[in-house]
């Protein structure tokens, strides 16, 4: 009886969320390459925080160089950087000539009941003139395309805010192991173009690496102040947004937006761990009863196989998931059936770390506790 109940309640539940998969597959807004309609070009702020990024700056400030979109000032913020940013960051501006669109600031020490990268992207907001903000994390590369893309998307839609995330490079096994379980949340238990046509905050996804965002909407919404002691800013800003009743819409880099998240497996847990528990915006009882049914829907049918054989079938649902998940990711459809159990055991790991850790304040990133 107990195996018929595990077999049937977890065929329904990943029955349901490979829909989901699939259906985002097909209809899960992407930001591709569009010819300049625009009436008008106002002014983009694209906003950069820089914390120890001296890895990832100069190709940061290159791809903005390198747009097509010309109307745009580019602030920098070096976040108390202890490495090498700041002279990266002038020399690359020595080096194109054009210092008049860019602006190096130093960041101010962190208030009382401030996020680093929230005080950062205040401070940025404080320094910019545009129309549109773009807030935009210094390991993301773009095409040359992006701004005026997502310009032409914000008139075509009538949004106030887009949010992108972007293609995730993956280099090491690693980060296979952890990086494709964002995309694998996001687009299994969420139909994301829902996102915009919902009014419902219950839809809602947003990713801080990429956040374009009108200036009035920002400013009436309490920009990054109202969030000041968030961990997952961006949620909670795009959760913002649908509350005051502005319109909004998330989007997949496709091959125009494209980010390293992590260098390492270490990385990787560290930076779920801090955002897995905060993102879901959930009481504990529920998240863990959220863990629970990860567990028994996309990691018990892999054992229960040897228990009873009809499980193929749930196992097989759940391939067809992961395919459809990687594949509007871009990423490696086999590498992510294949390792799919050690993903979700891991991803249950953090998720229990991530409560534990944000209970006791003992989260740390780049350096701080948040």
């Amino acid at each position: 009886m107990a195996v018929e109940i595990i077999f049937y309640s977890a065929l329904f539940f990943s029955t349901i969320t490979t829909i989901v998969s699939i259906y985002n597959f097909f209809t899960v807004p992407r930001i591709k390459q569009s010819k300049n309609e625009l009436i008008s070009e106002p002014l983009v702020s694209i906003l950069v925080p820089a914390r120890n990024e001296e890895q990832n700056i100069a190709n940061c400030i290159s791809d903005v160089y390198n747009q097509t979109y010309q109307n745009y000032e580019l602030i920098i913020l070096d976040d108390e950087s202890e490495d090498r940013t700041a002279s990266i960051i002038k020399n690359k501006i020595s080096d194109f000539g054009i210092s008049q669109k860019t602006n190096l600031i130093s960041g101010k020490p962190i208030p009382k009941n401030w996020i680093g990268k929230n005080w950062a992207c205040h401070q940025l907001s404080l320094e910019a003139n545009g129309k549109y903000l773009v807030f935009m994390d210094a390991d993301v590369r773009q095409s040359s395309h992006v701004i005026e893309s997502c310009l032409k998307l914000i008139d075509k839609h009538q949004i106030q805010l887009l949010t992108c995330f972007p293609t995730q490079i993956i280099e090491s096994f690693g980060e296979w192991l952890i990086v494709p379980l964002m995309n694998f949340l996001l687009l299994t238990f969420l139909p994301l173009i829902k996102v915009y046509s919902s009014e419902k905050k219950s839809f809602v996804a947003a990713n801080g690496q990429l956040l374009l965002i009108e200036r009035n909407t920002y400013d009436k919404i309490g920009g990054h102040r109202e969030v000041a002691s968030k961990v997952v800013e961006d949620m909670e800003i795009a959760r913002n947004v649908k509350k005051f009743g502005f319109k909004m819409m998330t989007y997949l880099g496709e091959n125009s937006i494209s980010c390293r998240m992590y260098t390492g497996f270490r990385q990787g847990v560290i930076g779920f761990t801090k955002n897995f528990y905060s993102g879901f915006n959930l009481p504990p009882v529920v998240f863990a009863l959220f863990l629970v049914f990860l567990l028994s829907s996309f990691f018990l049918p892999f054992l229960m196989i040897f228990v009873n054989s009809k499980f193929i079938w749930v196992v097989l649902i759940i391939i067809i998931g992961r395919i459809s998940t990687s594949l509007s990711s871009k990423q490696n459809l086999l590498i992510n059936v294949l390792i799919h159990p050690v993903q979700i055991i891991l991803m249950i790991a953090i998720g229990i770390s991530s409560v534990y850790k944000t209970s006791k304040k003992t989260l740390k990133w780049k350096g701080r506790y948040i």
